[in-house]
């Protein structure tokens, strides 16, 4: 058994474009796992699923979705460049900070979703730019 077994976990604390970089990785996943959802909604709904407004609605808010994953990552991406190497996160306290936020917004109990960018009454596929 090695005594010094923390040692050979990963540091918390990792350069910041190492960090975005991964982000930019999985946003880049979650655009191609949305885009794969269209193709089966039209195998399962047939031509008659694009004569229906909304269903026409529902795909729109697809092809939205993967806009601004992508768009998301290429942002980020770009900006990653400027950052020096040299910037340090703690992993840990960063995520614990998100899980925080995350169940204060679900016991805040009013039902408004804070820091969202699309409002509760647009419709899917409504365009915002960004």
């Amino acid at each position: 058994m090695n005594v010094n077994a923390q040692a050979d976990q990963p540091s918390p604390v990792e350069a910041l474009p190492d960090i975005l970089m991964r982000v930019v990785s999985e946003l880049h996943d979650v655009a191609y796992l949305i885009e794969r959802i269209e193709p089966q909604l039209l195998e399962i709904g047939g031509e008659n699923l694009l004569n229906a407004p909304e269903s026409m609605k529902v795909l729109q808010g697809i092809d939205l979705a993967v806009q601004k994953a992508r768009g998301i990552a290429e942002f980020i991406d770009t900006i990653t460049g400027e950052i020096s190497n040299e910037w340090m996160v703690d992993v840990a306290t960063a995520l614990s900070l998100v899980k925080l936020s995350e169940m204060q917004r679900a016991l805040g109990g009013s039902g408004m979703r804070h820091g969202h960018s699309q409002p509760m009454n647009k419709a899917a596929g409504d365009f915002d730019f960004f």
